[in-house]
């Protein structure tokens, strides 16, 4: 089982791309609560040179609160992350956490039919990114 979903673009730059992708989570419901620049981080911390590469951690409240409310411990997976990075050639990936993968350890079935819904939404943000 893949942990992921992902999609490369093509002619548009790195900024656009985040930009996109904030538009798309919106659309589905969710904000950007953090934005991790690991590139500037891995700088400004350690002093190596690093791509483009950052994580946006995303969070759609109606489903947050569904989930918290049954498992409270389950903010450990949470928000969910959604990374985009430029790749030697230029072109951009963008890919998501697939929540029933990072949720498939906890072992409470009513979060089984909230990750299906999550990944839904989650799915809906890469395949509209095409």
């Amino acid at each position: 089982m893949s942990y992921y979903f992902d999609t490369t673009i093509n002619g548009k730059s790195f900024n656009e791309v985040i930009e996109l992708v904030t538009v798309e989570l919106k659309k589905e419901g969710f904000g950007v609560l953090t934005t991790i620049d690991v590139k500037q981080t891995l700088k400004d911390k350690i002093d190596v040179d690093f791509k483009n590469y950052t994580i946006l951690g995303a969070c759609n409240p109606h489903f947050a609160h569904k989930v918290l409310s049954r498992e409270d411990k389950i903010g450990v997976f949470l928000p969910c992350n959604v990374v985009v990075q430029e790749l030697e050639n230029g072109t951009i990936e963008v890919f998501a956490v697939d929540p029933i993968a990072s949720m498939s350890p906890v072992k409470n079935e009513s979060l089984g039919i909230i990750a299906v819904e999550v990944q839904q939404k989650l799915k809906n943000v890469i395949d509209n990114l095409e």
